[in-house]
């Protein structure tokens, strides 16, 4: 494998993605902050689609931590078995929303510190809250995120705080929230870990990898 150049065309890659995803957002269905944090804590090894269906009719029955400590574990799990993990999840979110209740007033915390301290967030989730529900700038780097933009050069780790470090760096702070969801939605649409779709995608000028290794990736 060719190693993966030290300066790469980034100004015109986030130029592309834009023009290629102008509506990039977030598909995980949400009323407020509480239901995004429970929502993305929801997320791990689902899909959104499997997520979103799940909390149609979840926040309906239950929609503030307040109802949600009315639950036992055996009980919420029943409600999310469709999702992986999901006793884990169970136990994570309604440790959260007990959190939640006592110490924030029933509120969601705004500082990273304080979201990353709840049971079942790290920092992506973290990043996910604070993006999307505060408006505050971060680079949420799911599998999607981590493997694009080692696709694209924009980044050369092997983890995804080290994938969010880099990306931090070359990525206008300004960008970062809107970044982050064209990533996704390249890496859902395009950019898929198993056969991407090199031939066809418009990125393909400035990427390292499907000039590299995206023939042998063909259908």
């Amino acid at each position: 494998m060719k190693q993966k150049p030290k300066r790469v065309p980034t100004r015109k890659i986030l130029e592309q993605l834009k023009k290629m995803y102008p509506d990039a957002h977030c598909e995980l269905h949400f009323k407020n902050p509480f239901q995004l944090l429970i929502a993305t804590i929801l997320s791990a090894q689902s899909t959104d689609r499997q997520v979103n269906k799940v909390t149609q009719s979840l926040f309906e029955k239950y929609p503030s931590p307040q109802d949600f400590v009315q639950l036992t574990e055996e009980e919420l799990a029943e409600h999310i078995r469709g999702l992986g993990l999901f006793r884990n999840k169970s136990r994570n979110i309604l440790q959260t929303c007990r959190i939640l209740v006592n110490q924030y007033g029933g509120e969601v915390p705004q500082k990273r510190d304080q979201l990353e301290s709840l049971p079942g967030v790290g920092r992506k989730t973290a990043n996910v809250v604070l993006s999307n529900a505060f408006g505050v700038p971060a680079l949420a780097v799911d599998t999607h995120v981590h493997r694009v933009a080692n696709r694209l050069a924009l980044a050369n780790s092997k983890t995804p705080l080290e994938t969010e470090r880099q990306l931090m760096k070359k990525v206008p702070r300004v960008l970062w929230s809107d970044t982050h969801h064209q990533l996704i939605w390249h890496g859902r649409r395009c950019c898929t870990a198993r056969n991407p779709k090199c031939e066809v995608c418009d990125l393909l000028p400035y990427c390292w990898y499907g000039k590299n290794e995206g023939e042998k990736h063909k259908k």
